[in-house]
C-alpha cells in the first residue's frame, strides 16, 4: 500500500469515527486518538525526518491537508452536538405557560419595596408630594450646591463612587445621597414647595449596617413661615404612623450637617429585648435620622432668596427603618437574592400599605 493510499484509509477511519461520535465525550475521544500528541495523525508527523527530501516534503502537504480536514469535521460535528444538545435541553425543559402557578412559587413583596410603600403613604397623608432624580450626578447637585466644602471627607475617593475624568477635568458620580433632589426641585418649581424623594444611593462602603447601594428617603419643605416646629412635629407624626404607636419620644441633639442650619440628629426612645429594639418603650434611646433649616447657601444654589423663604430638610434611610420595624439584624441580607430570607420577611403582593388598614397590616 502506498503512502498516499495509507493516509486515505486513516482519513476514512477517522471521519466514519467523528461521525459516529454520539456525544461530546466520544467525539473527544476521538480527536485525541488521531490529533493528538500521541495521537495516529501526530506519530505519522514524527517520521518525517526519515524520508528523503522531496518524499518528506510531498508527505508532510498530505499529512497537514490530513489534520486540516479532520479538525474542520471536529468542529462541524461538535456545533451539531450542540445545537441537538440545546435543542433536547429546550423540548425537556420546556414551560407551559397556561398551567396554573404552583403555591411554592409565589412571590413576595422586598421589607425595602414595602417600607418606600409605607414612608410615601404616611407623607402623601400630611401633604407631600413624591420627586425624583438621577442616580447620576455632577459634583455642583451632589456636593457644591449643597454647601459641602472641597475638603469634606465626603468627597474623597474612598467615600464616594466616581466616574472617569472628562477632557475638561469634571466628573461625574454616582449619588451619595438623595439630597440633590431639593436642588433640582427648587429649580424647578416655585415655592411653598413640600416634596419628599425616596430612591437608591451609593457610597464605598460595606459591613453589617453598611451596604455600596442603599435607600433613602430626603424630604423638604420650603414656605415664607416654615419654622423648626412644624420639622418637629412633621417628625413626630412620621415616627407614630410609621412604627404604628402612639407612645414615641423624640429627642433632639445638636449636630453639624453643611446644607443645614441648624442641625439636629433625632433619636427615638426605646428598649433591647431579646436582641430586639421595641420603639416606643424603655429608656434606651436611638437615632434614625438627621435634620435640620435649610441652609441659605443651599436655597441660594437652588434659586431662592433666602430673605423670602426658608424651609426645613431631613433624610432617613429606608433599609434602616426596615431594619428596626421588622427586626432584621443585617442589612447585607437585603441585598443576596436569598428566597428563604424573603419568604420570611417579605410581603403579599396584596398587602398594600394604608394608614385606616395599619400600615404593615
Amino acid at each position: 500500500m502506498s503512502g498516499q493510499d495509507e493516509l486515505e484509509k486513516l482519513e476514512s477511519e477517522a471521519l466514519a469515527a467523528i461521525g459516529a461520535a454520539a456525544d461530546m465525550r466520544a467525539l473527544d475521544a476521538v480527536r485525541v486518538k488521531y490529533l493528538g500528541k500521541k495521537g495516529l495523525v501526530s506519530a505519522q508527523m514524527k517520521g518525517l525526518g526519515a524520508l528523503p527530501p522531496e518524499e518528506r516534503k510531498e508527505r508532510g502537504r498530505l499529512l497537514n491537508e490530513l489534520r486540516g480536514a479532520l479538525e474542520q469535521a471536529i468542529a462541524e460535528r461538535r456545533a451539531a452536538l450542540e445545537k441537538q444538545a440545546l435543542e433536547e435541553k429546550l423540548a425537556k425543559e420546556r414551560v407551559d405557560v397556561t398551567l396554573p402557578a404552583r403555591p411554592e412559587e409565589e412571590g413576595a413583596v422586598h421589607p425595602v419595596s414595602h417600607v418606600w410603600e409605607e414612608v410615601v403613604e404616611i407623607f402623601a397623608d400630611l401633604g407631600f408630594s413624591v420627586a425624583e432624580g438621577p442616580h447620576i450626578e455632577t459634583d455642583w447637585y451632589n456636593f457644591e450646591a449643597l454647601n459641602i466644602p472641597p475638603e469634606h471627607p465626603a468627597r474623597q475617593e474612598h467615600d464616594t463612587f466616581y466616574f472617569h475624568e472628562k477632557a475638561d477635568g469634571t466628573r461625574k458620580l454616582l449619588r451619595t445621597h438623595t439630597s440633590p433632589v431639593q436642588i433640582h426641585t427648587m429649580e424647578a418649581q416655585q415655592p411653598p414647595i413640600r416634596i419628599i424623594a425616596p430612591g437608591r444611593t451609593f457610597r464605598c462602603d460595606s459591613d453589617q449596617t453598611h451596604t455600596p447601594m442603599f435607600h433613602q428617603v430626603e424630604a423638604l419643605v420650603i414656605d415664607r413661615d416654615t419654622h423648626m416646629g412644624h420639622l418637629k412635629w412633621t417628625l413626630e407624626e412620621f415616627c407614630k404612623a410609621f412604627f404604628e404607636t402612639e407612645n414615641v419620644k423624640m429627642r433632639f441633639r445638636a449636630s453639624h450637617f453643611p446644607f443645614t442650619e441648624p442641625s439636629m440628629e433625632v433619636d427615638i426612645n426605646c428598649s433591647w429585648e431579646g436582641g430586639q429594639v421595641k420603639v416606643g418603650e424603655g429608656d434606651d434611646w436611638l437615632e434614625i435620622l438627621g435634620s435640620g433649616m435649610v441652609h441659605p447657601n443651599v436655597l441660594r444654589a437652588g434659586g431662592l432668596d433666602p430673605d423670602e423663604w426658608q424651609g426645613f430638610a431631613f433624610g432617613i434611610g429606608l433599609d434602616r427603618l426596615a431594619m428596626l420595624k421588622y427586626g432584621i439584624p443585617d442589612l447585607r441580607a437585603f441585598f443576596e437574592s436569598d428566597i428563604r430570607w424573603l419568604r420570611h420577611y417579605g410581603f403579599s403582593a396584596l398587602q398594600i400599605p394604608t394608614l385606616s388598614g395599619g400600615l404593615s397590616a
